[in-house]
């Protein structure tokens, strides 16, 4: 295959520009619109705006690639063994409510694995990003996981949806107190997860993601040499699945606490 790091410039340059289109809509929300896709599921003409975007600039570098997004059909590889996933904006809640939480994401795959995976957000001028096998950065600084003495001494990272298996996060919530541990909920599963890339969370646990979501954060927490609960590629995409990172010196706790999500 390749080499990654073409692939990483073009991931970078693309995600910079759906960033600044998308702050462009962020600033004047008055003039959007918005429509509800379902229960607490927004959608917005900047998400389509920016992944039509993100879709013309893959196509120009890479027109055999097949493109997986939130907005609009899958487009099937041809003749390439990669395929890139996107989320325009991760965050849309917050997004249309000026809450400045939310991110592009790019994510490129094979069949097997990740290989490239970008977390940009616009607001703070923030770009994470991870090549397989080369380290994870944040605004080209080197970046790694944090260390703890236990899920007392940290930030915990939790995401939730309307997924039915949401439902058991209640409970995973209620041990994770009695043990002395805080968690947030920032509303962008990208973000958070990244969160823990880069140290601000000790760890990250959402019953339910879809691949756009997740895809590239997964990648930047392990090159920043965090821990992932492990899934099949192929069912993440598509059926969207269970997502839980962390940093190695909590890992045990952290999937202790993973296990309410399958009571």
């Amino acid at each position: 295959m390749e080499k990654l790091s073409a692939r990483l410039e073009v991931a970078l340059t693309i995600a910079k520009k759906a960033g600044e289109l998308a702050l462009q809509k962020y600033h004047n929300l008055s003039e959007l619109k918005i429509e509800k896709k379902g229960l607490q599921d927004l959608v917005s003409e900047a998400d389509r705006e920016v992944e039509l975007l993100i879709r013309e600039n893959i196509k120009q570098s890479y027109p055999d690639d097949g493109i997986i997004g939130e907005e609009f059909a899958r487009k099937e590889a041809s003749q390439s063994p990669y395929t890139w996933v996107i989320d325009p904006i991760d965050g849309t809640a917050n997004f249309v409510r000026e809450i400045p939480i939310w991110a592009v994401v790019i994510a490129c795959i094979t069949a097997e694995e990740i290989v490239i995976g970008v977390v940009y957000d616009p607001v703070h001028d923030e770009m994470f990003f991870a090549s397989k096998g080369n380290g994870a950065f944040l605004n080209e600084k080197p970046i790694n996981t944090a260390l703890s003495d236990g899920i007392h001494d940290g930030l915990i990272g939790i995401g939730t949806s309307q997924h039915p298996s949401n439902n058991r996060v209640i409970t995973m919530i209620t041990d994770l107190v009695s043990q002395g541990g805080v968690f947030c909920r920032c509303g962008s599963g990208a973000l958070g997860i990244v969160f823990v890339a880069c140290g601000r969370y000790i760890g990250y646990l959402e019953s339910f993601m879809n691949a756009w979501d997740c895809l590239a954060s997964i990648l930047i927490v392990k090159e920043a040499g965090g821990q992932v609960i492990e899934f099949e590629m192929d069912e993440m995409i598509t059926q969207g699945g269970q997502v839980v990172t962390a940093s190695n010196s909590v890992a045990t706790q952290i999937w202790q606490l993973a296990e309410h999500f399958n009571q």
